[in-house]
C-alpha cells in the first residue's frame, strides 16, 4: 500500500474549528502555560541552588517539574499556533515527546510514591536505602523506559497509511495518529491498551499499595501529633497523584459503561488531564513543602530588602 504522507507532508489539525472564541480559550491555555512554568523553574532553580536540598525527595521533585515543562510545552506548542497545519514528521516528533512526557509523569510519580513509603516505614534506613546514587539510577531507568515505551508508539504511528491527513483533535497524539490513517483502527489499539493497563493498572496499583502501608504505619504511631505529621509530609503527595490519574480513570470508567463521549468533550478531557497535573505539582510543592517554601520566602523577602 502506499504510504500517502510521501505525497501529503502536511496534517490539517481541526479539533478547534467549533469553538466560537477561540483567542479567549488561547489566552486561558497560555495563561495556564506560564503559571506551569514560572512554578516548575522555580521548584527547579530553588532545588537547584540550596545545597541542603540536594536530597532523594528533592531530586524527585526537580525531575518532576522537569517532566511537566516537557509534557505541558509538546501541547501548548500546537495549541497556541495561529496555523492549523503541522508537518507530518512535526506531528510524529510531537506526538513522541507527548507521549513520553506522559509516560514520565506516571513513573516520576511511582517513584516519589516509593520515597514517601521506605521514608515513613523505616525512617532510620531512609538515607542508606535511598541515595542520591541509587535516585538518580533509577530515574535514569525511568527515562529509558519511558523512551521505549514512547518509540513503540512512535514507530507504529509512522508506519501508518495516511490517505486522510486531517488530525480531527486539538493535537497530534497516538489515538488521533490513528484515527487519521486509511486503516481499520481497531487492530492498532492494543499497543495503546497494553500501555494504558501498564500505567493504570500496575503503576497506580503500585502507588495504592504504598499508600495503604503508609496508612498502616501511620495507624501504628504512638500518638496523634506523629500521625498528622506523617501525614503533612504525604499530603503534597497524595493531592498531585490525585491531578494525573482522576482525569484518565474518569475517561476510562466512562468509556467502559458505555458512555460515548463527542469530539469536543474528548479534547477537554485531554487539555485539562495534561494541563492540570503540570500546574497543580509545582503550585502544590512551592505551597506545601516547607523547606521550598521558605527557600522562596527568604529570595522574596531579600529582594525588596534590596530595593
Amino acid at each position: 500500500m502506499l504510504n500517502y504522507t510521501l505525497m501529503t507532508p502536511l496534517f490539517t489539525i481541526t479539533g478547534f474549528d467549533h469553538i466560537s472564541d477561540q483567542k479567549l480559550l488561547g489566552f486561558l491555555i497560555f495563561f495556564t502555560y506560564f503559571l506551569v512554568l514560572l512554578g516548575s523553574v522555580t521548584n527547579i532553580c530553588i532545588i537547584a541552588t540550596d545545597r541542603r536540598l540536594h536530597t532523594p525527595m528533592y531530586i524527585l521533585i526537580c525531575n518532576l517539574a522537569l517532566v511537566d515543562i516537557i509534557a505541558s510545552t509538546t501541547m501548548i506548542s500546537v495549541l497556541l499556533a495561529e496555523v492549523k497545519t503541522i508537518s507530518y514528521y512535526s506531528c510524529i516528533s510531537r506526538m513522541y515527546i507527548y507521549h513520553l512526557g506522559d509516560i514520565e509523569e506516571c513513573l516520576a510519580l511511582s517513584l516519589m510514591a516509593l520515597d514517601r513509603t521506605i521514608a515513613v516505614s523505616s525512617p532510620l534506613r531512609y538515607h542508606s536505602i535511598l541515595t542520591n546514587p541509587r535516585i538518580f539510577l533509577l530515574i535514569i531507568a525511568s527515562w529509558l523506559i519511558g523512551l521505549g515505551a514512547a518509540v513503540m508508539l512512535a514507530v507504529q504511528a509512522e508506519g501508518l497509511p495516511y490517505c486522510q491527513p486531517i488530525i480531527r483533535y486539538v493535537f497530534c497524539d497516538f489515538p488521533a495518529m490513528v484515527r487519521a490513517a486509511c486503516v481499520d483502527p481497531e487492530p492498532y489499539w492494543m499497543l495503546g491498551v497494553i500501555l494504558g493497563i501498564w500505567l493504570l493498572g500496575v503503576q497506580f496499583t503500585f502507588v495504592l499499595l504504598s499508600y495503604m502501608k503508609l496508612i498502616y504505619t501511620v495507624l501504628r504511631l504512638p500518638n496523634t501529633e506523629s500521625r498528622v505529621q506523617v501525614f503533612n509530609t504525604c499530603i503534597s503527595h497524595i493531592i498531585v497523584v490525585s491531578s494525573y490519574f482522576t482525569p484518565k480513570i474518569v475517561v476510562w470508567l466512562l468509556t467502559r459503561i458505555g458512555l460515548t463521549l463527542t469530539r469536543t468533550e474528548r479534547n477537554n478531557l485531554q487539555i485539562v488531564a495534561t494541563l492540570l497535573p503540570s500546574l497543580i505539582n509545582p503550585t502544590v510543592y512551592c505551597l506545601k513543602t516547607k523547606e521550598i517554601r521558605g527557600r522562596l520566602v527568604q529570595i522574596l523577602t531579600r529582594k525588596r530588602t534590596i530595593k
